[in-house]
């Protein structure tokens, strides 16, 4: 009985020693296994080919297309004003209205002055037909005693031959001779009346032309009192929007001296222009690119999803020489009021498009010892480093000069834990109400007809069991082998 017992008792001993010895095995053979590296969770963008435009970026200041200062240009009380604050106004409405009656009697005075000046034009006119009827009568005069004079001189002639012959007597030649003289000293006193009355109507002439500049004058005074009046009220030089209001109803408005009175300030802001600086080395192709057609240009204000679309329309004509800077402003519709005078935007100047262009996210290219690199992914999962040439960057994208072809898959996200050669895993977009569950890279995604990537009928269930079930070659994590040994 003795050595049974003693057999028996070494059973546990031995089994749990085989137990032990098996379980060690187990462990070594596991640990000479090499653990497969997991595979890193990326986001990818295709490389894409198509048009992109050429622009120019900066930041600019919306101005109003004009902006009008409302001063009154006549003194006096203000009776009324018609618009308000922030209103909209028309060009031609009524904006103010100051007191018309002091003008208004300026105006009555001068109608007065000119109907008295324009009688004593009618009165000198009167004159001068008079003065005309004398001039006439005296030429008339002055005809009638040259002839007169003329016979006497013949007679004169005459009795002279007849004295020389003494056919006549002295005395009768004495009176012929003397009534020849007597008719010459008439002749004489008519052309001096004759000058006298010509000399009259030329001063009548004269007396007519001062009395019609007096009328004229006077013309011109009632002008400038209906002028006066006229500014009694004012009203809207442009369309426009209208600010705050610099005086009220019952103010006393100046319209001389430094203390002028502004009554409103309007600014037209259908159509507006944006103000924006480019550096001067860009001002030649800009210029090259505005001979061959109109430049446009995209404004985004502040909080808006949508760009505005203008066209520029000046470019200033010297360069600020202590930014080195140019202006340029561009002129845009503003049918919906989307820009504001004093506002900040976004400006995007398009000076032409590139077709074909190799384009990328921005935030797939990185930089390195060696220049611009990118990680494309290849058909197998894993990703090679691969340099390129960036041209240029347009807002969130790169146009390549090279280093790619259309349709390659490029990291966007998750370069920092990546090498050449390593495995990834492409993180499809999270679904509406779960996620999805990466997928490595250049594998199809799960079809909706029950095949899998081969395009093999799948049994039902096998996708909620491949989804549950851990991966064959590496090991759960935070969970002990079940052949691990006992310590």
């Amino acid at each position: 009985m003795t050595p049974v017992r003693g057999v028996h008792a070494l059973l546990p001993v031995l089994a749990l020693a085989a137990t032990a010895a098996c379980s060690g095995g187990n462990a070594e053979s596991k640990q000479a296994q090499p653990a497969r590296r997991p595979a890193v969770p990326v986001a990818v963008a295709v490389v894409e080919r198509k048009e992109m435009p050429i622009q120019i970026q900066a930041i600019g200041t919306v101005e109003a297309f004009s902006v009008v200062t409302i001063r009154a240009q006549v003194g006096g009380e203000l009776m009324r004003a018609h618009v308000k604050e922030g209103q909209d106004v028309r060009k031609g409405d009524l904006l103010f209205s100051i007191d018309p009656r002091p003008y208004e009697a300026a105006l009555a005075q001068a109608q007065a002055n000119m109907a008295k000046d324009q009688v004593q034009v009618q009165q000198a006119r009167a004159v001068l037909q008079r003065d005309l009827a004398r001039v006439g009568q005296a030429r008339a005069n002055l005809a009638r005693d040259q002839a007169q004079a003329a016979n006497a001189r013949v007679q004169e002639r005459r009795y002279a031959d007849l004295v020389a012959k003494e056919l006549v007597s002295r005395e009768q030649y004495d009176q012929v001779k003397t009534s020849a003289e007597s008719m010459a000293a008439t002749v004489s006193a008519d052309e001096a009346d004759v000058r006298s009355a010509e000399e009259t109507v030329r001063a009548d002439e004269a007396a007519i032309r001062s009395a019609e500049q007096s009328v004229r004058a006077d013309e011109a005074a009632v002008d400038s009192a209906k002028l006066q009046l006229g500014y009694t009220t004012i009203r809207a030089p442009v369309d426009g929007r209208a600010g705050s209001l610099g005086m009220y109803e019952g103010n006393v408005v100046r319209a001389t001296g430094t203390n002028d009175s502004t009554l409103l300030v309007i600014n037209q802001v259908q159509p507006i222009y944006v103000s924006f600086t480019v550096p001067q080395q860009q001002l030649a192709e800009i210029k090259r690119y505005m001979a061959q057609a109109t430049l446009s240009v995209d404004a985004v204000p502040a909080g808006e999803p949508q760009a505005v679309r203008g066209a520029v329309t000046f470019i200033d004509n010297a360069v600020d020489v202590t930014t080195g800077t140019i202006r340029l402003k561009a002129t845009f519709a503003n049918h919906e009021r989307r820009l504001w005078p004093g506002q900040f935007v976004n400006v995007a100047l398009t000076l032409a498009v590139q077709p074909d262009a190799l384009v990328i996210p921005s935030q797939a290219l990185q930089t390195g010892q060696q220049g611009a690199y990118v990680f494309v992914v290849k058909p197998d999962a894993t990703v090679e480093t691969r340099r390129v040439v960036a041209a240029r960057t347009q807002g969130n994208e790169t146009i390549l000069a090279s280093g790619l072809q259309a349709g390659e898959q490029v990291v966007t996200d998750g370069q920092t834990r990546l090498t050449g050669g390593a495995r990834v895993e492409v993180r499809a977009p999270a679904r509406p109400g779960g996620g999805e569950r990466p997928r490595e890279a250049g594998a199809p995604a799960p079809g909706g007809d029950g095949k899998d990537a081969a395009g093999a009928r799948r049994a039902p269930g096998t996708d909620a069991a491949a989804k549950d079930a851990p991966a064959k070659d590496t090991p759960a994590k935070d969970t002990p082998a079940k052949d691990a040994p006992r310590r």
